[in-house]
C-alpha cells in the first residue's frame, strides 16, 4: 500500500474533526476557547489512554475487551487500599498499575502460548476483572484522602484562572511515548510487521511471541493508568464505570484511521478519534436540546463510515496486487 494510500484514512479523520470542530464554533458562542480545548483532553483522558493502549493492540492485528473492566477494577482497588486500609495514594496507585500491567501481561502469554484468540481470552479478562471489581465493592468508594486531592489538584497554569490539570497532561505524556515506541523503536516495528502479515514477520526473524506479549502488556498498563486518572478526576472509585468503553476505545481507533486488520495506523489518528469522539460529546452539551445518546448514533455512522473506507482501499490495493502478480 503506497504511502498516499495508507494516509486516507487518518487525511479523512482530520477532516472530520475539523470540520466538527469549525461547525460547531460557528453554532455555539466560547465553544472555540481554550477552556474547552482543555476539558476535551481532561474529560477523556481515560477514553484516550485505553484508546492508546487499543492502538498498540489493533496495529498487531489484535483485540482487547478487557480494558474498560480493568480500568475500573484499578479504580476500585484505589479507592479500597486509599480509604479503608489507610494506603498511602502513591502507593495503591503503584500496586493498581502493577496489577493492570500483570493482567495484560498473562492476557498475552495465554493468547500466544496457548494459541487462543484473542477475542475469547481478553472476554475472559473482561469478565474476570469486573467481577473481581465487584467482589471488592458494589458501590463506588469515594476518596477523600488529603494525599490524593492533591494529586488530582496538580497542573501547569496557564492564567489566573485556567491551568492544564494533571489528568490531560499524563494523557498526553502517554500519546507522545506511544507515537515514540511505535514509529522509532524496534519493538514499535515489530507491532507493524506483526499486524501487516505474522507470517512474514515470522520469516523475518522477529519475535512474534514477545511483541504479542508486549501489546497486550501496554493496554494493560494504559487500562490501569485510565483507573488512576478515573479517581483523581472523579475523587472515587467505581466498579461499574467504563461499561462499554472497550467498543468506544477501538472506535476511537479505528475512526482514527488504524485499519482493524492491523499493520496501518498509530497513536497520532487515535488522538483525532478521541477528541472527534469529545468533540460530538461537547457540541451536544452545548446545543442542549439533543439526547446524549446521538453521540453514538454520531459515533457509530462514523465507525461503518471508516470501516467501508478502510475496505475499500484494502480491497483496491489486493486487486492492485493480484495484476501485479498476473502481469
Amino acid at each position: 500500500m503506497s504511502l498516499l494510500r495508507r494516509n486516507i484514512p487518518l487525511l479523512a479523520s482530520v477532516a472530520v474533526y475539523a470540520a466538527l470542530y469549525v461547525g460547531a464554533s460557528l453554532a455555539y458562542h466560547h465553544f472555540c476557547s481554550l477552556r474547552v480545548l482543555i476539558n476535551l483532553f481532561e474529560e477523556n483522558a481515560p477514553l484516550g489512554l485505553t484508546a492508546v493502549g487499543m492502538t498498540f493492540v489493533i496495529l498487531a492485528g489484535g483485540i482487547d475487551l478487557s480494558v474498560g473492566s480493568v480500568m475500573a477494577l484499578c479504580s476500585i482497588v484505589i479507592a479500597v487500599l486509599i480509604e479503608q486500609h489507610g494506603w498511602h495514594p502513591l502507593a495503591a496507585l503503584a500496586l493498581a498499575l502493577g496489577l493492570s500491567t500483570l493482567l495484560g501481561t498473562g492476557m498475552g502469554c495465554i493468547i500466544h502460548y496457548l494459541q487462543i484468540a484473542p477475542f475469547i481470552v481478553t472476554l475472559a479478562g473482561m469478565f474476570f476483572a469486573r467481577g473481581l471489581a465487584l467482589i471488592i465493592s458494589v458501590e463506588p468508594v469515594p476518596i477523600r484522602a488529603a494525599g490524593h486531592a492533591w494529586l488530582g489538584g496538580l497542573g501547569i497554569p496557564l492564567t489566573g484562572q485556567l491551568d492544564i490539570p494533571i489528568t490531560a497532561l499524563v494523557f498526553l505524556g502517554a500519546l507522545f511515548v506511544a507515537a515514540y515506541v511505535t514509529v522509532l523503536t524496534p519493538i514499535g516495528r515489530s507491532v507493524y510487521a506483526l499486524g501487516g502479515d505474522e507470517e512474514a514477520a515470522l520469516l523475518m526473524g522477529l519475535r512474534i511471541g514477545r511483541t504479542k506479549v508486549f501489546v497486550y502488556t501496554v493496554s494493560g498498563f494504559c487500562s490501569g493508568l485510565a483507573g488512576v486518572l478515573f479517581t483523581l478526576y472523579q475523587s472515587a472509585g467505581n466498579p461499574s464505570a467504563g461499561v462499554g468503553m472497550e467498543l468506544d476505545a477501538i472506535a476511537a481507533v479505528v475512526v482514527g484511521g488504524t485499519l482493524l486488520t492491523g499493520g496501518v495506523g498509530g497513536v497520532c489518528g487515535t488522538l483525532i478519534g478521541v477528541l472527534i469522539f469529545g468533540t460530538i460529546q461537547t457540541a451536544i452539551i452545548f446545543d442542549g436540546r439533543l439526547s446524549s445518546w446521538w453521540t453514538r448514533v454520531a459515533i457509530g455512522t462514523l465507525l461503518l463510515l471508516f470501516v467501508l473506507l478502510q475496505r475499500a482501499l484494502t480491497s483496491a490495493t489486493g486487486r492492485r496486487k493480484a495484476q501485479h502478480v498476473s502481469g
